[in-house]
């Protein structure tokens, strides 16, 4: 939020202010002396908000706020508003929120000046901070969670957007992914559940992206999942560049995938112009984890510049290491978003084949974490 001084146009107000202190008219000041204001300061809470107070002055006026965080971002804003003879008016304050959602936030000061010729009138911003509770710890050494739902309540957070494609979209799928349809998507009993199901000559899914439009480059990430039961099943938890032109030139990251039809048999893999499914080169790893569709089990990626390591329940699978090649066998050196979904048939989904009288069937998140190194 900028810095800024506001004239505009005259007009009447009906102020609405959530400031907690009294906002009668101030007294017009003397000649020469500074504007006066309806309160000294503001009281916000680490979330932020609006507030505003009145301001009475001997001639025309403006204001500005001083307020900037340790990164240099300016966190209060301010409009000005005048009455009909430009010496009354109303400022309007714009608190950004004091929140870190992974580290605990110091409380913070700032000022807003009303300023009219020479003389200053200043008012104080006090803005709480934000205490986290840092018991989610990097199952290795050296990293510190950087985003994470746990899929409490009964949504999951606005850092999720939904897929909207028809049958066909990709590897032949059957399903149709819907948006936000709580029959396919919906946070109870403090997990995730995707869920496949018939609707009429349809099957309706859901696909998810997490931060599709930032991702994250490098980092652990992790996810705690129960999956669906059914010949034609395919779930998945895996990631993609947010900048994507071509594939598999842009590379992708299967952390987990699963078919019904060879149930309880999870891989990891990975795809780029030199290793891909389509001509058998794709690096990959399949193993058995014992009631994978009975009970949860976490599935896991180390990715750093040099290597990446997979894991189920702790234990190390796929393991593959940046040969300095180049983007041919290394295109991992790029922001990639995280992806869930429960695809319905497809190329390798319907291998053994689809029945549908497997449906309804639910795929389960109890969470998705990411964690990157301090």
């Amino acid at each position: 939020m900028g810095r800024f001084t506001s004239l505009l146009a005259a007009f009447s107000l009906v102020v609405i202010s959530c400031s907690g202190e009294d906002n009668d008219e101030p007294k017009r000041p003397s000649n020469g002396a500074a504007p006066v204001v309806s309160q000294s300061s503001i009281q916000a809470s680490c979330n932020g908000g609006e507030f505003s107070f009145t301001v009475v002055a001997n001639g025309e006026w403006s204001t500005f706020s001083e307020a900037t965080d340790s990164k240099g971002n300016d966190w209060v804003a301010v409009k000005a508003a005048y009455d009909d003879d430009w010496k009354k008016g109303t400022v309007y304050v714009s608190v950004a929120p004091n929140v870190n959602n992974y580290t605990s936030t110091e409380p913070r000061q700032g000022t807003v000046v009303v300023k009219s010729g020479a003389s200053r009138t200043v008012v104080t911003v006090n803005q709480e901070g934000n205490i986290v509770d840092s018991s989610i710890k990097a199952p290795i050494e050296g990293y510190s969670l950087v985003w994470n739902d746990e899929f409490e309540g009964d949504d999951v957070n606005a850092d999720w957007t939904f897929e909207s494609k028809g049958p066909g979209w990709v590897n032949n799928e059957l399903q149709t992914y819907v948006v936000r349809d709580p029959k396919s998507c919906f946070v109870s009993d403090g997990t995730l559940k995707i869920r496949a199901y018939q609707d009429g000559s349809k099957v309706k899914s859901t696909r998810m992206y997490a931060c599709a439009n930032t991702g994250w480059q490098y980092g652990y990430f992790e996810a705690r999942l129960k999956l669906p039961k059914g010949s034609g099943t395919w779930p998945a938890f895996w990631m993609m560049p947010t900048v994507f032109t071509s594939w598999p030139a842009c590379g992708e990251i299967d952390i987990m995938e699963e078919v019904g039809n060879h149930p309880n048999y999870v891989s990891s893999s990975l795809h780029a112009s030199g290793h891909y499914h389509a001509n058998g080169t794709q690096v990959t790893k399949e193993v058995l984890c014992e009631g994978a569709e009975d009970d949860f089990h976490v599935y896991a990626l180390e990715w750093t510049k040099s290597y990446m390591q997979f894991y189920v329940d702790g234990k190390k699978t796929l393991y593959y290491e940046n040969d300095g090649k180049g983007a041919h066998n290394w295109p991992y050196d790029q922001p990639f978003y995280v992806i869930l979904n429960l695809a319905w048939g497809g190329d390798w989904g319907a291998a053994g084949g689809v029945n549908p009288a497997h449906l309804p069937t639910t795929f389960e998140i109890d969470y998705v974490r990411v964690f990157q190194k301090k």
